[in-house]
């Protein structure tokens, strides 16, 4: 192990005389007269079970959550929506892929891209950091404000899409409701869910009301599959797929999941440190891979067979409306079609709480002086962001749904490559180096030159090997696009001699 990191580990800072280390405290203490938890609206938001914790970790003695199931329904609420088939759709619509070659490329690429995100809830009760908080120990106090705004951003473009597409689903109920209208309804829902969070939002909330409300939606796939199943084998044949366009596709399968590796520990960080990793990991992993698979198998057999079936293709319209559609498969059976439709518009809306929680955080590591702002500002800011968004863009889903998930799976795979390798390599798997003393202290924490670099490098590759709508790089026009692929090892090997050369002049300072 580094001198460096022995010094993290052995430090003699006194968390408690340290003014970087109280800032955070302040945020979260009742009773500190300094911090929001004193006034009358935050002690009563508090005893309806909103999480006072931030930033700041949790001590070993406080991680003692020991049902540890329940990340499986956390992820598996997260993602048993309609944005999960809305995503399948992709691989007929933009790549033209068949159905056969979509569910392959669906389930090979998320078994390879489901393991980063799952393998990082593992560390939550280890270390029992925010992800972004752990990230600070690659990236540096200030350079870790580069990851948490990509990852705002991205979170934020994952609730545009599922406003998008609630709102459509509503409007498509109602007959005579405008997107606009829908779109705004979901995001009031999906704020009002938010602040019902309590310190273990993970494993209270998403267990009870959603779990609830993730068999209502599954009823209603069910029901999609009953009444409409006999016209899912009814898909033209399509031209057999290349190479370029499997992995053109792959990618965008890739960026659906990879990025909750950004977030993932946020929601594990609970949990006893005594739980073996494997058990968190197949847990979280399952919470990943069953539902997308599932949803997005179906979605690209769903507008496959639509141009077959008259009231389908109505319904799809020539703007590509997923709720449209859903709401035209499940028609047969009258009214009670309608209300699984809603029910259905409503399954995003545990996907935005759910990034409206990890959103909180990245805004307070963007700027730490926030850590003294109550936590649901930054939920209303988040959704104040993505509502007006939502509705521009609602008439160019497909296009921005391509575009953003093709995009977003580059940082996320370069950002999960740089903390793998300092945790292994440099920290040797040793979680006790992540010293909680240091962790809102700049001088204590790596400076983050070196994996701020090997991020931006790694780039010089990654972008001639992309192959999207929107951009086609000298070497994906031939291979199609590796860029996710590349980016992974790339950064990987860019930052050991990077770090290196870091710990050199850090530790010569």
């Amino acid at each position: 192990m580094s001198n460096n990191h022995l010094q993290e580990k052995n430090s003699t800072t006194d968390p408690e005389k340290d003014s970087a280390y109280r800032d955070g405290l302040s945020a979260i203490i009742p009773g500190d007269k300094h911090g929001w938890l004193s006034h009358p609206l935050a002690k009563s938001l508090l005893s309806w079970g909103v999480e006072e914790r931030g930033t700041i970790p949790v001590p070993e003695e406080e991680r003692m959550d020991t049902q540890y199931y329940k990340i499986f329904f956390l992820w598996f609420s997260m993602n048993f929506n309609i944005l999960s088939f809305s995503a399948g759709t992709i691989g007929p619509i933009a790549f033209g892929l068949g159905l056969r070659d979509s569910c392959l490329v669906i389930l090979f690429f998320n078994i390879l891209a489901c393991a980063l995100p799952a393998y990082l809830n593992t560390w939550g009760p280890r270390i029992g950091m925010r992800q972004m908080i752990q990230s600070r120990y690659s990236f540096g106090y200030f350079g870790v404000i580069i990851p948490a705004i990509l990852n705002l951003i991205g979170m934020c473009g994952f609730n545009i899409l599922n406003g998008i597409l609630g709102g459509q689903a509503l409007a498509s109920v109602s007959g005579n409701m405008s997107w606009d209208v829908g779109i705004v309804i979901i995001f009031v829902i999906a704020l009002l869910v938010r602040p019902l969070t309590s310190p273990s939002w993970a494993t209270e909330y998403l267990t009870g009301t959603n779990v609830f409300h993730g068999s209502q939606v599954l009823i209603a796939f069910l029901v999609v599959l009953g009444v409409g199943g006999k016209n899912l084998y009814n898909a033209q044949p399509a031209e057999p797929a290349s190479a370029a366009t499997i992995l053109n596709f792959g990618s965008v399968i890739a960026g659906f999941v990879i990025t909750y590796s950004p977030l993932a520990s946020d929601f594990t960080m609970y949990y006893s440190p005594t739980v073996p990793r494997s058990r968190i990991f197949w847990y979280a992993y399952a919470g990943y891979i069953v539902p997308i698979v599932l949803l997005q198998c179906l979605g690209a057999a769903a507008v496959l067979a639509a141009p077959n079936v008259p009231s389908w293709n109505e319904g799809y319209g020539t703007e590509g409306n997923v709720g449209g559609l859903l709401e035209a498969m499940l028609s047969p059976v009258g009214n009670f079609g309608k209300f699984l439709t809603v029910l259905l518009s409503l399954s995003v809306t545990s996907n935005i709480a759910g990034t409206l929680y990890s959103i909180c955080f990245n805004f307070q590591v963007m700027i730490p002086a926030m850590s003294r702002v109550p936590r649901y500002v930054f939920s209303i800011v988040g959704t104040v962001i993505a509502l007006p968004l939502s509705i521009v863009g609602a008439h160019r889903f497909y296009a921005a749904l391509t575009d953003f998930l093709s995009l977003i799976g580059y940082w996320a795979s370069a950002y999960g490559a740089i903390l793998l390798v300092e945790h292994h390599y440099f920290r040797k798997g040793d979680f006790s180096t992540y010293n909680h003393a240091i962790w809102n202290i700049p001088g204590h924490l790596p400076w983050g030159a070196a994996a701020l670099t090997a991020g931006i490098l790694s780039f010089a590759l990654i972008i001639p090997c992309m192959n999207q709508v929107w951009y086609q790089g000298p070497i994906g026009i031939t291979s199609g696009d590796i860029g996710f692929e590349i980016a992974f090892p790339l950064a990987a090997l860019l930052y050991i001699p990077l770090r290196k050369l870091e710990l050199k002049y850090q530790n010569t300072k």
